[in-house]
């Protein structure tokens, strides 16, 4: 009788886990089909390829075309015409982005997504600019604009890159363009921390991961995150030591801004003080962050919109994190 009795807990177990396992399938294909649906008219100008190929008399165009572009009197920009380091630099940017098709494409993919989770948000102007690799400010989303410093992304080996220490460097790559851009959109929907807590710092930058989770379902963790393979499994490995690190050392509720530097701004590798620091990818605290709000949201039944404002503190306590070991 026990016997019967176990095996029919388990078929029915069994049944249970399978009709949940399909219906979860049903609801993931439902979303899909739905955002596939979404028409975007995505409106990509390459002002970069349009000044190479400009002369001083066709300025007054431009300028007319793009005003928000020319704030500099036109003697600036006839002298960047004319400057041979520019002039490199417009050859090396289209020779790299002859075609612009394959990045249109995930962007309108990228927007789909965005229009389905976000339908109030306005869909840019894609314009294509050099800016000299200014890294920091490579993507540039004001208002109804969306600027992309095309020179940023020439690939991690290009000789203009030569100087940069190499874990800005291996950023400068076309395939993280996208994810940049997703990087710029969150931060117009996610809030601020709202204490300066290490953890509520964390999971700031989780949400913005959890995001691009949502927005770019398709695309490899690596490329969210801009880690490196070897890297991305580092911090899967040592997950368990990571956190138990955070934990002993009482990082967690610490308003020290150092932590920033440590653990969340882009560096070559993280510090904790220990000899396998330099194994180590830069930014785990972000990882780590990431890690806690998936776990809130595979246990809590919360829309997107509601996880981004929710308050850091609560996202943790409810999430029942168990770092991976």
């Amino acid at each position: 009788m026990y016997h019967k009795k176990a095996s029919m807990k388990k078929l029915i177990f069994t049944i249970l886990s399978s009709s949940l396992l399909f219906f979860g399938c049903n609801d993931t294909d439902r979303v899909k089909a739905e955002i596939d649906k979404i028409p975007i008219d995505l409106e990509i100008l390459r002002f970069d390829r349009e000044f190479a190929t400009a002369t001083p008399d066709k300025l007054p165009a431009l300028r007319k075309s793009y005003p928000y572009l020319f704030p500099a009197p036109d003697s600036v920009w006839v002298a960047k015409m004319k400057d041979t380091l520019q002039i490199e630099l417009f050859q090396e940017v289209g020779n790299t982005f002859n075609s612009f098709t394959d990045e249109e494409a995930d962007l309108v993919q990228l927007f789909k997504h965005v229009k389905y989770y976000f339908p109030e948000q306005r869909i840019p102007k894609v314009i294509t600019v050099t800016n000299d690799v200014d890294y920091d400010n490579r993507i540039i989303l004001a208002d109804s604009l969306l600027f992309i410093g095309l020179d940023n992304y020439l690939a991690p080996e290009h000789r203009y890159y030569g100087g940069f220490q190499r874990y800005i460097a291996k950023t400068l790559d076309r395939k993280y363009m996208t994810s940049d851009v997703a990087s710029a959109f969150a931060k117009r929907v996610v809030p601020k921390p709202r204490d300066r807590t290490f953890l509520a710092r964390m999971i700031y930058f989780g949400k913005e991961l959890y995001l691009k989770d949502m927005l770019m379902p398709d695309t490899p963790d690596t490329e969210k995150i801009r880690y490196t393979q070897d890297e991305l499994e580092w911090a899967m490995v040592n997950e368990e030591p990571i956190w138990r690190n955070f934990v002993e050392q009482e990082h967690l509720y610490s308003t020290d801004a150092k932590l920033n530097a440590r653990f969340l701004d882009p560096s070559p590798f993280s510090k904790f003080g220990l000899e396998l620091d330099n194994e180590s990818p830069g930014r785990l605290g972000r990882y780590m962050g990431w890690q806690i709000v998936r776990a809130f949201m595979d246990n809590n039944d919360i829309g997107l919109k509601q996880l981004l404002t929710m308050a850091e503190e609560e996202i943790f306590k409810k999430s029942n994190y168990k770092p991976r070991n």
